[in-house]
């Protein structure tokens, strides 16, 4: 018998720069923007700074570009400032803001989620604590547990019932069925960041002692309930996502990583499709080792443990390194922020450092056309 030799070439692993494709969705290239608060809406409405900042975002490249967290109701703002989407009029000022992020090529997310006690705050630039008792721009704040987060956030929260618990699943589901109904074909559940979803999943802030707290099970069933609420009214061919704080930088890391490793496999069985890893922030006192990219392993950990596709933010600001994170494997997309809000072009820039052909077309037409033409450096 003749012997045949069968050389299989190794699969490359994808580049910054690729397409990426998760149901019926397909980003141009990698890079995806997050989540970031602009604390610039009155009554939860958008308005034109949200447009020109979102489409502008849209218009420098990135495959994704995810709305700021918007409340599901009034008490789930962080501040007066944010968007919200608990109401038509909201989702109505949404809708051209899609429209203008799509038009510029990229895929239009939004993450929806409730400040729980971190909310009927100040604006960061305006002291970054809870607003005085007495001010009629706060509100009461709910939470699990009557536990406040401390430090300039020292509003006691009322713990809630099990018709609040219910009744807040049901805002993430209207706010849901908005956001399909204006075009977003990404959501995000905000799961993450000390706000409600993570204040249940942590033991620093629940401290419980029905079926919603005490065991890890027990900590994760709010956010495994919603979760399985919205994938019933989000569509099948969109892709379900969630952002969660997989770790606090507490002392109990290990610890904490497995019980939300564990969590986020039955967030896959209750249909999740993609998984955005981020920090806790459950407690004042955490030791975060702030550095470039930190989050990264840990995301890669998460995303292989439950079999998922994910991504990490955090500190990820140079084109090489994100290009490296994906070529290696640790993450599907890379999250970037203040990057994109020091040059909302970083998409060019990056193809440019990266020896990608034709870099001027990441941008538009009308910008790409004389960048090619008469780019001299």
């Amino acid at each position: 018998m003749r012997e045949i030799d069968i050389h299989l070439k190794e699969i490359p692993l994808p580049s910054l720069f690729d397409q990426y494709t998760l149901k019926g969705v397909t980003l141009r290239n990698r890079i995806a923007i997050s989540p970031m608060c602009q604390y610039s809406a009155i009554d939860g409405l958008p308005n034109d700074w949200h447009s020109v900042h979102l489409t502008s975002l849209a218009r420098g490249g990135a495959g994704l570009v995810n709305v700021e967290a918007t409340a599901v109701s009034p008490e789930g703002r962080i501040t007066p400032g944010c968007t919200g989407l608990w109401n038509d009029d909201q989702a109505e000022a949404f809708a051209p803001i899609v429209a203008g992020i799509e038009k510029a090529g990229a895929v239009a997310g939004i993450q929806i989620g409730h400040a729980g006690r971190k909310g009927s705050a100040n604006r960061p630039w305006e002291g970054d604590d809870h607003i005085a008792d007495g001010d009629p721009r706060g509100w009461d704040t709910i939470a699990p547990s009557a536990i406040a987060f401390g430090g300039g956030l020292k509003k006691v929260p009322r713990a809630m019932t099990k018709a609040d618990i219910d009744r807040v699943r049901g805002d993430f589901v209207a706010a849901a069925i908005r956001a399909r109904d204006i075009g977003f074909r990404w959501l995000v559940l905000h799961f993450a960041h000390g706000y409600l979803g993570q204040s249940f999943f942590s033991s620093h802030s629940n401290q419980r002692d029905d079926e919603y707290g005490g065991s890890a099970d027990n900590r994760g069933r709010f956010l495994l309930e919603t979760l399985a609420a919205v994938r019933e009214v989000w569509p099948e061919d969109r892709p379900l996502t969630a952002r969660f704080g997989v770790i606090e930088f507490d002392g109990r890391d290990e610890e904490t990583l497995q019980d939300a490793i564990e969590l986020v496999g039955k967030f896959k069985v209750a249909g999740l499709d993609f998984i955005d890893v981020s920090l806790g922030f459950s407690t004042p006192a955490a030791n975060i080792p702030w550095g470039p990219g930190f989050i990264a392993p840990y995301a890669d950990r998460v995303r292989k443990a439950a079999a998922l596709p994910g991504a990490a933010s955090w500190n990820i600001t140079q084109p090489e390194q994100a290009d490296e994170l994906i070529r290696s494997g640790q993450l599907d997309l890379v999250m970037v922020g203040k990057a994109m809000l020091a040059d909302p072009h970083w998409p060019y820039a990056a193809a440019r450092k990266l020896g990608v052909e034709r870099p001027s077309w990441t941008l538009p037409a009308p910008y790409a056309h004389w960048l090619a033409a008469y780019r001299t450096a």
